[in-house]
């Protein structure tokens, strides 16, 4: 039975591992892998047999000189764990996809787990409710309806089809694959359907919201002081803009001191969280330069747009319809 007994606890020690760690890794990672269990039952045998005596035996041999075989034998085994790791990515379901959610839910996730393993009554299990009511609050989390690059070269807006429509104008494709993998969206970041929905042109480009709302990225004066007439959010790399604006205004500004930003709709205003907040001040990254940024919110536009302007600075809506 000695075999048997050691499966089974390898058995309930991965799968406790990996239910234990399975909040922290959707919260940073935003994936879980349901099939660790039968990657560690498949590799960690070899790591106890043979990795780790290989290892010891190099270190012992080293001051002589004949460490080399062991290595090379130690390097075989490893490669044997990475077969595994692969084979069992490759399985169906082995890679599932977690939308961004909070930290509150993470907190009362960790609760559980502690009531659970330090209570030695049955009210332990009242751990188990935590975790539960942790797992459906992480679910429910809202998903934010625009999305603004740290660099302010690039923005993500949620369309009418749940999806984020995704413009960006550099070469570092790092936050388009962040935004993706918090929105558990599967889509690469050279999908071609990542900017359906958003329309360019020189002078700008504007996406719809769910709710029918425009989000217009100014490039121009002359975008800007269209996009301030019809568009509800206005994203302006300029800083001269009137503050008669009708739209929502985030500058360059905010941006800068604030880095990426996230905008949730609720009605006809957006709540704007930052990766920066107002009081986010650590020694390895501190403070920017006290420099008001300014958010212009001056309610819903109802006036129209005014004629005599020498070009057309947006695409037009019609133009947006076309396209999806």
């Amino acid at each position: 039975m000695w075999g048997v007994n050691e499966i089974i606890g390898l058995t309930i020690a991965s799968m406790l591992a990996g239910f234990a760690t399975t909040p922290y890794a959707a919260f940073h990672f935003h994936r879980v892998t349901p099939y660790g269990v039968i990657a560690n039952l498949l590799a960690m045998p070899i790591v106890s047999v043979w990795v780790m005596p290989m290892g010891i035996l190099g270190i012992l041999t080293m001051p002589l000189g004949l460490d080399a075989e062991f290595w090379r034998q130690m390097g075989y085994s490893i490669e044997w764990m990475n077969a595994v790791g692969l084979w069992v990515a490759s399985l169906p379901g082995a890679y599932g996809r977690v939308s961004l959610f909070g930290v509150g839910p993470l907190l009362l996730a960790t609760i559980g787990f502690l009531l659970i393993g330090l209570l030695k009554t049955p009210l332990r299990w009242s751990g188990a409710v935590a975790a539960l009511a942790a797992a459906i609050w992480a679910a429910s989390a809202p998903r934010p309806d625009v999305l603004i690059a740290g660099d302010g070269r690039g923005f993500a807006v949620r369309g009418i089809d749940g999806r984020l429509a995704i413009h960006h104008s550099g070469g570092d494709s790092f936050a388009i694959r962040e935004w993706l993998a918090a929105d558990a969206d599967g889509r690469d970041v050279h999908d071609q359907s990542l900017g359906q929905g958003i329309a360019c042109d020189p002078a700008g480009c504007i996406g719809k919201l769910a709710d029918g709302g425009l989000v217009a990225y100014a490039l121009t004066p002359e975008a800007l002081e269209e996009d301030c007439t019809r568009a509800a959010l206005v994203v302006a790399t300029r800083g001269d803009f009137s503050s008669d604006c009708k739209a929502m205004v985030i500058n360059r500004a905010l941006w800068r001191q604030r880095s990426a930003l996230v905008l949730s709709r609720h009605g006809s205003d957006f709540v704007v969280d930052s990766a920066r907040p107002k009081n986010f001040d650590r020694p390895w990254a501190p403070a920017p330069a006290s420099r008001e940024a300014f958010v212009g919110n001056f309610g819903d536009s109802d006036q129209a747009e005014t004629g005599g302007r020498a070009r057309d600075a947006t695409p037009r809506q019609e133009d947006i319809d076309a396209d999806q």
